[in-house]
């Protein structure tokens, strides 16, 4: 009996290994471009994933057929939109991170965007899993996705341009 506890945990083990080895680094990706922070300095990200691969780990023998990735990408969204409400009382307020690409969108816009854009998944799907209209999950794709193309402009230049040098 422990003999086949220990080969099935091997095995486990084995399997597990491989997933991480092949999914591992797209998924630091997306973490990264969900915590919006620099590639090269993401503890973040770095957490976010290893408490994504844990609980794939921790579920692996249930998944009966589920592909890993999808498992460990959901829980890997649900817990970086967890930690935004919990962090900045809501997935609407942010603070970016002025290294990333995506530090001028809020939460909410980077998780969609990351999900749809970056991920391929469906807009039902991604609909489904944070638990808004699909109309909602365009609206935010495509608002993001303006505000990366057409970024905010900074306060206009002073008209006439030169000061005058008090006499």
């Amino acid at each position: 009996m422990r003999q086949r506890h220990a080969s099935q945990d091997a095995r486990r083990a084995r399997e597990f290994k491989a997933f991480v080895a092949g999914a591992a680094g797209r998924l630091l990706h997306a973490a990264t471009l969900l915590t919006a922070e620099s590639p090269d300095d993401n503890p973040r990200a770095r957490r976010l994933l290893t408490l994504a691969l844990a609980h794939t780990y921790a579920c692996w023998d249930g998944l009966r057929g589920e592909d890993p990735y999808d498992r460990t990408r959901q829980y890997l969204a649900s817990r970086f939109a967890q930690g935004a409400w919990h962090q900045y009382g809501g997935l609407g307020g942010h603070r970016p991170h002025p290294a990333s690409p995506l530090a001028a969108l809020a939460p909410q816009e980077r998780l969609v965007l990351v999900l749809r854009l970056y991920e391929g998944v469906a807009e039902e799907q991604t609909a489904a899993l944070l638990g808004l209209a699909t109309e909602r999950v365009r609206t935010i794709c495509d608002r993001a996705t303006a505000t990366l193309l057409h970024p905010p402009r900074g306060p206009a230049p002073a008209v006439g341009g030169a000061k005058v040098a008090a006499s």
